[in-house]
Formats: C-alpha cells, sequence, structure tokens
C-alpha cells in the first residue's frame, strides 16, 4: 500500500495492483472493497505458501546434517507431485538439464576470461577515477542542498519534530513490551510442542504474510465506530506489522533446546517456573533480542503509516515522528521531512548503540548453547 501509492506534495504517484487498490478503497472508506481486497490478498498468500513455500521448505530438509532423524518432517503434496510426474522429469532431462549445463560453461568460461584480464596491465583506471570523483561530488552537492533546507527551518518545527519522536519512541516501546508479552509464552509453545506446531506454525505464517497496512483501514473503522482514536489504532497497527518478527525468533530459539537439556530438567524434577529461569529465558534469550530489534526496525517504519492516514475523505492524525514525515510528505514540505527523516534514523542507530548491541554482547557470551 505504501509502495504502490503515495503522494508527494501536489504530486500523487500510483501503480495498478492491490496495495494500490486497498489504499484507494481506504481513502475512500469503502469497507466491502477493503474486504475484497483483503480476500484476494489473502488467497494469493495461501496459494504461494502451498504451491511455492511448502515444497522448499520440504525440499530444504534434505540439506540438514542430523545424527537422529526427527520424525516430524515437513512433507508437501505439490513437492510429492512433482517428483513423481514422469512428464516433468522428461521435460527436465530435455529442458533443464541441458540448459543447466550450457549455464555452468558460460559461467566457467567468464571466469576464465576475468583471471586473463586481471592478470593484464589496466589501462583504463582514469574513468574509475573519474567516476569516483563524480561521486563525491554528487554526495558534497546534495549535504549542501540539506544543509540549505535544514538551514530554513524555525525552532517550533524543531520542537514539533522533538516531541513526535517523543511521542513514537513510547509507541515502540509499547508495541514491543505487549508483543513480547504474548509471543514468548505462545512461540516457546509451539516450538517445544511438535503437534501444535504442525498446524499452528502454518496458520501463523500465513497471518503473518498478510500486510499490517491492508488490515489497518478495517482496524480504524472499527475504532472510529466505536470512538477510539488513532493513538490506539497506531500501537494496534504497529503490533500487527511487528509481533510476528518476536514470534518467529521465539519459535526457532524454543526448537534449538537441545533435548538432553530437556531431559535434565526431568531428571532433576524442575518445577515450570525453575524450567523457565534456568533453561527456556536463558536458552530463547538471543533469539528473543533478534526478534525484538527487527521488531523495533519495523515498528518505526511503521510509524510513518500508523500515525498520520487517509481514511473516508480525512485525515486521521495524531502526536508522532511518523505523522510529522507524512504530513510533510503530503504538503511537500522537504525541509521538515529530510529533518524529521534524519531525526528518526539518528534516533534507531543511538537505540541500536546504546541498547540493543550491549543486548546483543550479553547473548553471545552469557547465554550462548554450546554443546
Amino acid at each position: 500500500m505504501a509502495c504502490e501509492m503515495f503522494v508527494l506534495g501536489n504530486r500523487d504517484f500510483r501503480l495498478p495492483g492491490l496495495g494500490s487498490y486497498l489504499q484507494t478503497a481506504a481513502s475512500a472508506g469503502d469497507t466491502r472493497s477493503i474486504l475484497w481486497g483483503l480476500g484476494v490478498m489473502l488467497a494469493v498468500i495461501v496459494l504461494t505458501d502451498q504451491l511455492v513455500w511448502r515444497p522448499a521448505i520440504a525440499w530444504a530438509e534434505k540439506f540438514k546434517f542430523e545424527n537422529v532423524e526427527s520424525a516430524d518432517v515437513p512433507r508437501s503434496p505439490v513437492l510429492n507431485f512433482i517428483r513423481r510426474s514422469g512428464t516433468l522429469a522428461f521435460l527436465s532431462r530435455r529442458s533443464f538439464a541441458p540448459m543447466r549445463e550450457a549455464l555452468a560453461q558460460h559461467f566457467a568460461k567468464g571466469k576464465v576470461e576475468r583471471l586473463t584480464k586481471a592478470n593484464e596491465p589496466r589501462s583504463r583506471n582514469w574513468l574509475m577515477i573519474v567516476l569516483g570523483i563524480a561521486v563525491a561530488a554528487g554526495v558534497v552537492y546534495a549535504i549542501f542542498r540539506s544543509v540549505v533546507l535544514l538551514a530554513g527551518l524555525n525552532s517550533g518545527e524543531f520542537k514539533m519534530i522533538g516531541i513526535g519522536g517523543l511521542a513514537t519512541f513510547a509507541r515502540v516501546a509499547v508495541t514491543l513490551f505487549l508483543g513480547a508479552l504474548w509471543t514468548v509464552p505462545v512461540g516457546v509453545a509451539i516450538g517445544t510442542h511438535p503437534k501444535l506446531a504442525r498446524f499452528a506454525q502454518p496458520l501463523a505464517q500465513i497471518a503473518a504474510s498478510v500486510p499490517a497496512t491492508a488490515l489497518f483501514p478495517v482496524v480504524l473503522l472499527a475504532l472510529v465506530r466505536i470512538h477510539g482514536g488513532l493513538a490506539i489504532g497506531s500501537i494496534v497497527l504497529l503490533l500487527l506489522g511487528t509481533q510476528w518478527y518476536i514470534l518467529f525468533n521465539v519459535i526457532a530459539g524454543a526448537t534449538a533446546i537441545p533435548t538432553e537439556l530437556k531431559e535434565v530438567c526431568n531428571v532433576c524434577r524442575m518445577t515450570r517456573l525453575e524450567r523457565w529461569r534456568k533453561l527456556i529465558l536463558p536458552a530463547i534469550f538471543p533469539y528473543l533480542v533478534t526478534g525484538l530489534v527487527t521488531a523495533s526496525g519495523g515498528a518505526w517504519n511503521a510509524s510513518i503509516i500508523a500515525e498520520y492516514f487517509h481514511l473516508n475523505g480525512k485525515i486521521v492524525s495524531t502526536v508522532g515522528l511518523g505523522a510529522v514525515i507524512s504530513k510533510a510528505t503530503d504538503s511537500g514540505n522537504f525541509a521538515v521531512l529530510l529533518a524529521a527523516t534524519i531525526f528518526m534514523a539518528g534516533v534507531v542507530v543511538t537505540i541500536n548503540r546504546l541498547v540493543w548491541r550491549r543486548l546483543y554482547g550479553l547473548a553471545s557470551t552469557r547465554y550462548r548453547l554450546e554443546m
């Protein structure tokens, strides 16, 4: 929705696609069209999952190195059909095999030519020098233009950007807390129970594939009807877009817990609380940090849409840095747009340095499981 249709000042950019269709329907407040678009999108996601990703996951099992063969091997009817099809095998022998051999010969020939040229004296270094000078000149000009734009801002606009940054930071923090609150226990349950994972994980993958921006018009329409504002709606959108990063990383962490350590807990007759404190939380901590880092970046990106939205011919917004960026984009205020974007990048980099980098260091030293 954000890529296929957006407004920049007095210019309207849009491409044909489900994203622009949903954005147009949301702007008009057409709930029926929004639901039709969501239905088509969900159908495309399910078909892609069954025809592409399920077969790929089942096929990738042959590349695993495990001492004990797992009983819960992913299976795909589509992959089984491809393996058993005589027609596809014939086409592979007649078409893909010769094509693969021709490509291998082409790349091998190209590698020999590159090695030969590498041993020859280089006579075109001047071209690289000229290109480097042109790039450097472009960077210097861009910096100069940026400084000129930023110099035209007043104190009120800087204050608006600062307040918006604090508001968005608070929403991102609340989103991460709420996301971890339910994804950690659910992710551990899915990762440690293969029978539950067999049907719960595909459902979670399909749900995560539905863009949060596509669901947001429906959520916002419901909030408007119950007299809820965008201050709540923005957190809901951030959750819809970021909670899956945490969930799938927690599932991966829980799945990676060695069976030997689980057996030790059983032998020692640990209580559920002791098992969580001494095994599960330390084991999933590196994965949880990875999920939180990814979710944090996704939340900052999603705030641009979550805090400022066109709905039913009106603009619904709340205080936040994302709203500042979206409003500046709508009005074509490039100075505020540049300043707010630089401020957001600075905040994200600062948080990464002060918080996430230290947590990564802790995860890689104290909470690393090695057999």
